[in-house]
């Protein structure tokens, strides 16, 4: 499999001028992972599949569950749910519901992104759970993470009580809040809500705590979280011009330290790296040889617009591979996926981009075939008299 570096074809890659890494990020939090959702970049990755405690950060699975619910017809928007004397007795976070107490699925739902409500999570998982039992609920959980590509997750109960069954990796939790994202549009726009008041009798816990949300900064999401033992964390995604950022810290000492950390990831992301046009669709990035075919090559080239993350901090060469198998045989249609453009900006992870056939190439004639044949036959005499000295 012929690999090809871009240093050997710099006649066609004139557009690649942008590399050399940004300063590496420092993060203060145990663990965490920053990403270019627009380009699918990660910036940053800190112990990001280790399964730790998630808190309340944990209760973005709860609503993804419940938004499917919602679009399925399971759940709607303006039914009541009764609270039990299990969700009742949650303490931390809450609404302060009463047990009896029928709520609107939509005010559960903003008290749970807006004031990250315990209970408000448990009437929810009752509801839902197979069994009626949160418990039940959060093996319904796990199993839909599983299938989301949460390989890290376990839930024991639907809010991010400490519990040793529940346990999410930074990376899963990317992973989660950028399905909410393209999932969920609908909805996505209350996690950019900074307050809700639930009930005016008990108006101390109203605010969103998410500490980006008034910087004006593009951030509009998503949850924080907070318990002895795992820490101050928070997922965040923040919007600017036609890129966003999703990230995820946890471990942090403090909220303002929480606080600090989320700023400074998001400057660092936004500054530090922009997205730039590497290469037009129709650029011929190399020839491949082709094997019994009316040409001897065949261009490569990307299928569409190559827009990618790069560096600010200095102007260079991005380093870069072509692969493919070959030679390629023919007959070969135009368009026809040949092989592959690895991109390695140094400092941040590789991204491969398909490349196609940049036009058909028929099956030889007669005459090609039969060159073609004698060319291989001479080939392997000369092998064999190679071996035979």
């Amino acid at each position: 499999m012929p690999r090809l570096p871009f240093s050997l074809l710099t006649a066609t890659l004139a557009l690649f001028v942008f590399a050399l890494p940004a300063s590496a990020f420092e993060t203060r939090a145990k663990s965490a992972f920053v990403l270019d959702y627009t380009t699918g970049t990660v910036l940053l990755s800190k112990d990001a599949d280790v399964a730790l405690p998630p808190a309340s950060m944990s209760k973005l699975m709860t609503l993804y569950v419940a938004f499917e619910a919602i679009r399925d017809g399971r759940l709607k928007l303006d039914e009541r749910l009764r609270v039990s004397r299990h969700a009742m007795n949650y303490t931390g976070s809450t609404l302060f519901l009463e047990e009896g107490e029928r709520v609107r699925v939509d005010d559960l739902i903003r008290g749970i992104i807006v004031l990250s409500g315990n209970d408000a999570c448990a009437v929810i998982a009752e509801t839902l759970s197979p069994d009626g039992s949160e418990r039940g609920f959060a093996r319904k959980m796990t199993e839909r993470a599983k299938e989301l590509g949460m390989t890290n997750s376990s839930f024991a109960n639907s809010n991010g009580w400490p519990d040793p069954g529940q346990r999410m990796s930074m990376r899963d939790l990317a992973i989660l809040a950028t399905r909410i994202i393209e999932d969920f549009p609908e909805y996505y726009t209350m996690f950019a809500e900074k307050e809700f008041l639930f009930d005016e009798k008990q108006s101390q816990n109203r605010f969103n705590r998410n500490p980006l949300l008034g910087l004006g900064i593009g951030a509009d999401g998503l949850k924080t979280g907070h318990t002895q033992e795992a820490g101050y964390g928070l997922v965040g995604s923040v919007m600017q011009g036609n890129r966003r950022i999703i990230f995820v810290i946890s471990g942090l000492q403090s909220e303002n330290a929480r606080a600090r950390e989320a700023e400074a990831i998001t400057n660092w992301a936004f500054r530090q790296f922009s997205q730039a046009k590497l290469l037009e669709k129709g650029d011929i990035i190399a020839q491949a040889d082709v094997w019994m075919g009316a040409q001897e090559t065949v261009g490569l080239t990307a299928a569409a617009d190559l827009q990618a993350l790069v560096p600010n901090a200095s102007k260079g060469k991005i380093a870069a591979e072509v692969v493919f198998d070959g030679p390629i045989k023919a007959p070969i249609a135009a368009g026809q996926e040949l092989g592959k453009l690895v991109i390695k900006p140094e400092g941040l992870s590789e991204t491969e981009v398909p490349l196609v056939a940049a036009q058909a190439v028929e099956r030889g004639g007669v005459v090609v075939r039969l060159k073609t044949a004698s060319q291989k036959v001479m080939n392997k005499l000369v092998k064999n008299a190679e071996g035979a000295l």
